[in-house]
């Protein structure tokens, strides 16, 4: 019954929910989270990828069901080397992880990372074999300046320039200003910049990329707005923030069952 409604090329696109876990938790409090993803009926058509600290990557990939993949939350752009406090792909992957996220807006607008950085980071954890959900949004400045579609473009224009292996890739659109606020972008306008995103695609990649890629939305996604938000047409899942951390994720990555 899920896909009843779905056009030909949403049909195609298999529906992915992210978790970022972000700076949370400790390890009593994962392990309760990973119980309860563990024995939760899942929608088996969904792909779920929990984006873990890095100091618990271990953890988590071994405590957690396999059918739920296992994220680091960032990477640096170097195999190894003089580089305090960072991470590798080589690492991330030696702990049994093989998914990154990159370009979150925390890693922009907290750390200050450039988008030729960011591009970097795509590059180099693509071709050490990691998979890649790189995150691009406006902020609210932004949006209210009319710029939203110009900064987006910008932002999937260098991982695009980085990217060698698409099927590799999910696109994470987050609205800065609804990430954490408790403000979420409607379906519509969360729809409105997915399409034009596929668009983009379309005009400087390919067909078969825009038809293929899986664009999800992040910013304040929860059990109440989350059917609603998967209902869209080129929705194809959810980057999921504070909700992933409670029960109620269960229900998020089963928008579309």
């Amino acid at each position: 019954p899920g896909t009843r409604h779905l056009q030909p090329a949403m049909a195609l696109r298999s529906f992915f929910v992210g978790g970022n876990w972000k700076m949370n938790g400790d390890k009593e409090s994962l392990e309760r989270l990973m119980c309860t993803l563990n024995t939760a009926s899942l929608d088996d058509r969904t792909e779920v990828v929990c984006g873990a600290p890095s100091i618990y990557l271990d953890l988590v990939r071994s405590g957690l069901d396999l059918r739920i993949g296992v994220a680091a939350q960032n990477c640096y752009k170097e195999a190894k080397g003089a580089f305090t406090g960072e991470i590798s792909p080589a690492m991330i992957k030696d702990c049994g992880a093989d998914w990154v996220i990159l370009g979150h807006s925390e890693r922009r607008h907290v750390f200050g990372e450039s988008d030729e950085l960011i591009g970097q980071k795509v590059a180099h954890a693509l071709a050490s074999g990691l998979a890649v959900i790189a995150c691009v949004g406006e902020k609210l400045e932004e949006r209210e300046a009319g710029t939203t579609e110009e900064v987006v473009y910008a932002q999937t224009k260098v991982v695009a320039e980085n990217v060698t292996d698409w099927g590799k890739v999910v696109l994470a659109y987050e609205p800065v200003w609804a990430i954490g606020t408790g403000k979420t972008a409607s379906p519509e306008q969360a729809q409105e910049v997915h399409e034009k995103l596929r668009a983009w695609l379309r005009a400087n990649v390919s067909d078969d990329v825009a038809d293929s890629v899986r664009i999800i939305y992040g910013g304040s996604v929860t059990a109440t707005n989350c059917r609603e938000l998967a209902s869209q047409g080129d929705v194809d899942g959810f980057l999921v923030g504070g909700a992933s951390l409670k029960p109620e994720f269960v229900d998020i990555i089963n928008a579309r069952a």
